[in-house]
């Protein structure tokens, strides 16, 4: 599996992943840093974060277990070099995300903001 950053190329890709509107995709690779991991020249999960203050967020995690765990790596080894934490929100029902999670050593801190009727939960890495 090799990772790479996203381009607007991928958008389309992404949308399947997520069920999101391409053009929702397409704005995420704009707005954020966006990470594809490719098998065989096809994107198979993808992790997107930004940096704010003093936490790395990350937006979206999505993938198959260790496609998201190596995905997570990505932000947490950018939070390590720059001396921040990383959060994390998770939808409850996505056992793959909370289990990359608490595998990187996340630490469930409390309920999340709720998206489109989906509650959610807030995960976070201390440096």
């Amino acid at each position: 599996m090799d990772l790479r950053d996203a381009v607007e190329a991928d958008a389309g890709r992404l949308a399947e992943l997520t069920g999101a509107p391409t053009d929702v995709t397409r704005n995420l690779v704009h707005d954020r840093t966006v990470r594809v991991a490719e098998r065989d020249d096809d994107v198979v999960g993808f992790v997107s974060y930004d940096a704010r203050t003093d936490t790395v967020h990350v937006t979206q995690l999505e993938g198959e277990p260790a496609v998201c765990d190596r995905l997570l790596e990505e932000p947490v080894r950018f939070a390590r070099r720059e001396g921040m934490a990383v959060e994390l929100i998770v939808p409850e029902p996505d056992e793959i995300a909370r289990t990359a999670a608490a595998d990187a050593g996340f630490e469930e801190v409390g309920p999340g903001p709720v998206f489109e009727g989906t509650a959610t939960v807030k995960f976070r890495l201390e440096d």
